[in-house]
Order: structure tokens, then sequence, then C-alpha cells
């Protein structure tokens, strides 16, 4: 089966929670379609390089799914309906990235380094 990165971002203005159910819901879609989320990651509030319907910054969240052409253009079709999704991308892939992210690992290093220049 196809393998597939989907990144989307949603408004600033969203809690956590309400971040973590547009994720959910993407979910429930791709599984009520014959696919599979293999992979969720919440990178969270991250600034725009642009302002983007008003937005400076977006909650960003990665999907890595499994399913067929048909389950993520269906999907498309309802992320591009949802208000609260601002930008949304889907890539094919030839194979999931194991172990977290380069977002994920990104973070962890800057937080390893802002914990090394307090305790200097």
């Amino acid at each position: 089966m196809p393998l597939y990165e989907h990144v989307f971002l949603a408004r600033q203005d969203l809690s956590q929670a309400q971040v973590d159910a547009l994720a959910a819901a993407a979910t429930e879609i791709v599984e009520s379609n014959n696919g599979k989320v293999t992979k969720t990651e919440t990178w969270g509030l991250r600034s725009l390089a642009y302002k983007i319907q008003k937005n400076r910054k977006a909650h960003f969240v990665l999907l890595n799914i499994e399913a067929p052409g048909a389950t993520i253009a269906e999907l498309e079709r309802q992320t591009q309906i949802n208000e609260d999704i601002i930008r949304y991308m889907t890539v094919r892939v030839d194979e999931h990235e194991a172990g977290p992210s380069v977002m994920m690992r990104k973070n962890d290093r800057e937080r390893t380094r802002r914990r090394e220049r307090e305790g200097e």
C-alpha cells in the first residue's frame, strides 16, 4: 500500500485539545476508508514565515499514512472544508522515517542547548 506524509496547519487561536481533535478526525477519515495512520506528531505552535488568513502562528501536525489514493483524496477534501485548518500538504514517500521526525529532533536539540546555557 502507498505511504504518505500529511502535514496540516491549524489556526493559532485553537487550544491543544482542539488540535488533537482535528488529528483524531483525520485519523478517523483515513481508517474509515481502508487506510492506517502509523504515526501522529504534534509539532506545537510555531511562527509562520508570512501571514496566512491573518494568522502569524499555527499549530503543526504530521500524520504518517498507509492508504490507497482514494483515501488521501477524501482526506484532502475533508481538510479543505474545515475552517480550522489554514494549510495542508500531502506527499507520497517511499518509506516512513523511523523514530521521531526531523522537527521533533530539532525541538529536543534546542531544549538541550537551552539547559546547557542555563547551567553555565
